[in-house]
């Protein structure tokens, strides 16, 4: 039988001292594995940092996870890992800052790596993709949900879409899926991008449950460098969609108490209950760190605020 939430004691802190941006956690054999944004690679090492609980509490770095593309410096950000036929792959985006990332994987035969490049551009007639979310339908179905610049509509910026994940090597045709729908997604007024100046909007970091027969998307909004960072959650019946918000706000995280700029959130459980695994800045706003929060569900609606502002 399952404990209750209350029984099971969640750190109110960060559960990791260092660096650890983007997090994605997955249980593998009763062991939690934990991949990060923090390592990249002018430390001429492996890329993303990787760390493994017995109980989401206690946590041991093992360095990095990803061999590196090459000696060039690089940016690596939104590690996810999926598991299929005993492979392990490792999906994320690289780039230089913030300008030209694209999607890629590798493959390891243990969670720990070390992960190879397969040597493939998933999204190479995409301007700009990040945060690949490797997600196998109640079908058997795989998908690859991510996000993507976007300059139609009445709030241009960063939007989310999906695409169906063949071989889990090779995309099919990507289909938006969401996009802003409030100030509260605002990323910059006045950003100058792709030749023009726009009140840019971001929706990135996407993370997909199926819960109660439906899909449940769990997506961050705004500056992920301030306090308007937050996570808000779309609900379909097909991975394709039609999307929709029963709430246009982030109602499952936003900054309140000890928490400042929380969001790209995964999901895992403990016990049978859903567990979500998210980031947040320290008080000095240096470095973003490695948190958890029960994730209630208040009807057909996530969220996890309430539990961490007590």
């Amino acid at each position: 039988m399952s404990r209750q939430l209350a029984d099971i004691a969640l750190p109110p802190g960060p559960l990791f001292p260092g660096y650890f941006a983007d997090p994605f956690v997955m249980n593998v054999d009763g062991t939690y594995y934990a991949y990060g944004t923090g390592l990249h690679s002018e430390t001429g090492g492996r890329v993303f940092e990787v760390l493994s609980s017995p109980d989401l509490v206690n946590w041991n770095s093992h360095g990095g996870a990803l061999e590196p593309l090459g000696a060039e410096p690089l940016d690596y950000w939104a590690p996810e890992v999926a598991r299929q036929d005993q492979r392990f792959y490792l999906y994320y985006s690289v780039g230089h800052g913030d300008q030209g990332h694209h999607l890629r994987v590798a493959t390891a035969a243990h969670p720990l790596g070390p992960f190879i490049d397969l040597g493939l551009n998933l999204t190479p007639d995409e301007p700009f993709a990040i945060d690949p979310h490797p997600f196998q339908a109640p079908d058997g179905s795989w998908w690859l949900f991510f996000a993507r610049d976007d300059l139609s509509g009445e709030r241009p910026g960063t939007v989310l879409a999906v695409a169906p994940l063949h071989d889990m090597t090779h995309l099919g045709e990507p289909q938006t899926i969401v996009r802003a729908s409030g100030d509260w997604q605002r990323y910059q007024t006045g950003r100058a991008m792709y030749g023009g100046v726009y009140d840019w909007h971001t929706l990135e970091g996407p993370f997909v449950l199926w819960r109660n027969g439906q899909f449940h998307l769990l997506y961050s909004g705004g500056a992920w460098t301030n306090e308007t960072y937050g996570v808000g959650h779309a609900v379909a019946d097909h991975p394709l969609g039609p999307w929709t918000e029963p709430a246009l706000r982030a109602n499952v995280l936003r900054t309140a108490g000890p928490l400042i700029g929380p969001g790209h959130a995964s999901v895992t459980t403990l016990d049978g209950q859903d567990i979500l695994m998210f980031h947040a800045w320290d008080a000095q706003h240096t470095r973003r760190q490695l948190h958890a929060a029960h994730l209630r569900w208040e009807g057909e609606r996530p969220c996890a605020l309430a539990a961490l502002v007590k």
